[in-house]
């Protein structure tokens, strides 16, 4: 598999994607004007304790407070009294775990954790683990006894990233003491700052996706920007700098987005109709705290004997390409999906197993239920920021987020009841109605229709002031002559 990162860098925004085999695999966005807070480090101050919750609110300096639940409290093990573990007014230090979404604050927790490219490094814990998907197990074995042996100096818990499989003993020694002194810097700026200060501020978007995905199976990283360039390198050259030549300008008259075919990607992760190449497609709809995703088989040719297996194989396409459209719209929480009815068990088994596959190399937690008896898969995934929907796009003003607005017979009832109450109360005068240009033309058509329940002629006027469900209706009383 031929793997890519695509950078764009402009004065508004930093966008970065990962193709693989060309097609758009991740999306990365970072914009100025929204500030980003996702595992920041704060100096909180508890704001007040709520016992019957089993939680506190903590004011880190961002204008929400910050909810803290109890387990998310570094304290005794065994005290289970919140009001024993904090007092309000009391100093702690808080890392952000999920930014705030919609009307609801940051969530945090005591519990730090610090990432760094092979290792993640918890100061409070004691946990020594390493990554599930390191399946050699010669390779699992050879890690956990390098950690445990570099650890006894260190105290915390560490868990071995994926990235570091094949990685050196001094490779990662070096990190472990990039972390510790880390941990000491923050400490430090944490005892000399004031309350609601940011002691440690995460890595930017370009640099969280080198960490994060620039390994050797990734051929180039293309950057259109020479100051992003230069500073991206000199990051490289610290933490892999075999990969340092991997890096190249891009420099080209043509957008880089477009030149990748990245900005036309970007425009179809708007809609909520997804084409697979079988013919099928699927149906995405997200609400707030749930998505529901209905696989459709549009025109496939089959007859009676291979109806079965070609609803198998467009579910297993679509399996795959569900996995892909998560991770690009960064849809969280639950997530329901309406599979093509598969009569034969060993098929459903298959496209469970495919979808349980292709999200296995996602960096959110994600838990998968076996299919219901209805035919439909469960699962969740975990949401730590806004889903990229609510990032590109606002609430429509007219439909409100409803994904519908009133049709025009609808607005033209609404009109007719109301004159027909203006001709109840005894008004005869002249009547002009204002209406969206849209809606201004079907009005027109249905005139004489307006002038018979008024018996009177009825003026349509089209304005743009007016919204496409609304009308004004203007009542001008004839002066007697």
């Amino acid at each position: 598999m031929n793997k890519e990162i695509v950078v764009n860098r402009t004065f508004a925004e930093t966008r970065v994607a990962v193709l693989e085999d060309n097609k758009l695999s991740d999306i990365f966005i970072e914009r100025k004007e929204t500030e980003k807070i996702l595992n920041n480090i704060y100096k909180g101050r508890v704001q007040n304790i709520v016992a019957g919750l089993s939680s506190a609110f903590v004011d880190i300096g961002f204008g929400k407070t910050a909810y803290l639940a109890m387990d998310d409290i570094v304290a005794p093990k065994n005290e289970r009294n919140i009001e024993n573990m904090l007092r309000e007014g009391q100093d702690i230090m808080v890392q952000v775990y999920k930014e705030p979404i919609s009307t609801k604050g940051p969530k945090i927790t005591m519990d730090i954790s610090l990432p760094g490219r092979l290792l993640v490094y918890m100061p409070f814990g004691s946990k020594v683990g390493v990554s599930k998907q390191i399946e050699n197990k010669q390779e699992y074995d050879r890690l956990k006894i390098i950690i445990k042996k570099l650890k006894k100096e260190l105290a915390g818990g560490i868990i071995v990233r994926t990235e570091a499989e094949d990685a050196t003993e001094e490779e990662i020694e070096k990190e472990i003491k990039y972390l510790s002194r880390l941990w000491a810097s923050i400490i430090d700026r944490f005892n000399k700052s004031k309350t609601g200060t940011c002691v440690h501020k995460d890595l930017g978007v370009v640099f969280q996706t080198v960490r994060d995905h620039f390994t050797e199976d990734v051929s180039l990283m293309h950057i259109d920007n020479k100051k992003e360039l230069r500073d991206v390198k000199e990051f490289v050259r610290t933490i892999s700098p075999e990969l340092e030549d991997r890096i190249v300008l891009y420099d080209e008259k043509k957008p880089i987005f477009e030149a990748y075919g990245i900005e036309d990607e970007i425009l179809n992760l708007r809609a909520n109709k997804v084409r697979l190449k079988s013919g099928g497609y699927l149906i995405i709809q997200e609400t707030e705290s749930l998505c529901a995703i209905d696989v459709n088989s549009g025109k496939f040719v089959g007859n009676d004997n291979t109806q079965e297996e070609v609803v198998t194989m467009t579910n297993i396409e679509a399996a795959n390409e569900i996995a892909r459209q998560l991770r690009l719209r960064n849809i969280g929480g639950i997530i329901v999906i309406d599979f093509i009815d598969m009569k034969r068990e060993k098929h459903r088994r298959k496209v469970l197993e495919t979808i349980r596959n292709a999200t296995k190399n996602d960096k959110a937690k994600i838990k998968i239920w076996p299919i219901t008896h209805l035919g439909l898969i469960e699962m969740t995934r975990q949401r730590k920021s806004e889903s990229l929907f609510s990032l590109l796009g606002e609430t429509c003003p007219t439909c409100h987020g409803l994904g519908i607005i009133l049709s025009k017979e609808s607005v033209f009832a609404a009109v007719c009841q109301e004159i027909e109450q203006i001709k109840s109360e005894g008004y005869f005068g002249k009547i002009k109605i204002k209406l969206h240009p849209d809606v201004c033309e079907y009005f027109n058509e249905r005139k004489n229709k307006l002038n018979e329940i008024f018996k009177n002629e009825v003026f349509v006027i089209s304005s743009d002031s007016v919204g496409r469900e609304d009308y004004n209706i203007i009542l001008e009383q004839q002066s007697d002559k």
